[in-house]
């Protein structure tokens, strides 16, 4: 079937391709009856705009990139929500991309999004030393990052990031199960690659320096933000001679694994063994697990880097790179009980002790 396009239209309705133009872009300079009976006919020719062709005249295509690493792990669901609904607010199309923490991916992505004309793109998939976001910010290519960061010189001082405060996350996890009485904590940690591991666990170590508690390395297991990683860390724990007392993953997904594999143990969650995620996701609220985390906000993170990356794109006058960090929260639910009382005096007061052992402000 042929493809119906403006000329089509303007040959039917007898008028110029421009006069067609302004009367689909509902410009001025245009009869309102005439108008009116180009877009009957629009309508009755089932006519679809060639986005990428008004995009090359336009400057712009009103489309933006996505790049995550993997929709497997439900955190990027409920962020792509906030980025998803921002720029449809704002008039513009997501394009959905998906690494699998492969950088070679990463690299093909990019090049099929920018082949595609896309105005921008927002990336929550950066390695630590990401040579593709490198790039990206020595050309000037409008991206923003969301969740990860890189450290490269470079892309602080160009590219604009949005995430939380992964360091306070990762003290006030261990710092509530210091507070139950806990001395033997578990850790397992995220992908190496990722700045939001790294972040969290040097958050969960400063909370053992500050309450003066040694950190064993038995004690700390790497993972890749998976359930698997966090089921075959939870066996790990298990199966030692003094196996930890209390769990901290670097995320509810990896949570979620170690509560498999606990209660197929027969070890009775919180009497025996306590938890704590990262993230606070949707199931992690659910009757039945209700697991005691540390809430950020994804779906405002994602609304936020949509509207950084917008003003970017339209040339509107912004600061030369913005760094926003939200405030991460300790949300107590059953995974941990609930010998609390005189807590959260208590809390803040080593809270600000916490900014005296090496926590600078992000």
């Amino acid at each position: 079937m042929k493809k119906i396009t403006i000329k089509d239209i303007a040959r039917i309705a007898n008028v110029s391709h421009t006069t067609v133009s302004r009367a689909l872009n509902n410009k001025s300079r245009i009869n309102s009856e005439t108008k009116v009976r180009i877009l009957s006919i629009a309508n009755e020719l089932n006519y679809r705009p060639n986005f990428i062709a008004r995009g090359l005249v336009m400057k712009r295509t009103k489309t933006l990139g996505l790049v995550i690493t993997t929709i497997a792990n439900p955190f990027y669901n409920e962020l792509a929500q906030g980025i998803e609904a921002t720029a449809s607010g704002l008039g513009y199309n997501i394009i959905f991309c998906s690494t699998h923490s492969d950088l070679s991916a990463e690299k093909q992505y990019i090049e099929m999004l920018r082949s595609k004309g896309v105005d921008g793109i927002i990336f929550s998939s950066a390695h630590m030393d990401d040579p593709n976001i490198v790039a990206l910010a020595e050309e000037a290519f409008p991206i923003v990052l969301v969740n990860r960061r890189t450290y490269h010189p470079l892309v602080k001082e160009k590219v604009d990031y949005v995430g939380v405060d992964n360091i306070l996350g990762g003290f006030l996890a261990i710092e509530h199960l210091i507070r139950l009485g806990h001395r033997r904590i578990g850790v397992i940690g995220g992908s190496s690659e990722s700045s939001v591991g790294l972040e969290r666990l040097e958050g969960g170590k400063k909370a053992l320096e500050a309450y003066h508690l040694e950190q064993s390395d038995d004690y700390f297991l790497g993972g890749d933000f998976l359930k698997e990683s966090g089921y075959q860390g939870g066996k790990r724990f298990l199966k030692m001679a003094e196996p930890p007392t209390a769990i901290f993953t670097t995320n509810d997904y990896m949570a979620l694994g170690a509560y498999q594999a606990i209660s197929e143990n027969g070890v009775r969650i919180p009497e025996e063994m306590a938890l704590v995620g990262f993230n606070d996701i949707e199931f992690s609220a659910m009757r039945g697990i209700e697991l005691t985390t540390i809430g950020q906000k994804k779906y405002e993170m994602g609304a936020i880097a949509v509207k950084i990356l917008v003003e970017r794109i339209e040339g509107k006058e912004v600061e030369p790179s913005k760094e926003i960090i939200l405030e991460p929260e300790l949300i107590i639910r059953k995974t941990c009980g609930f010998h609390l009382r005189g807590y959260q005096l208590e809390g803040l007061k080593k809270r600000n002790d916490f900014t005296l052992v090496g926590h600078q402000p992000q």
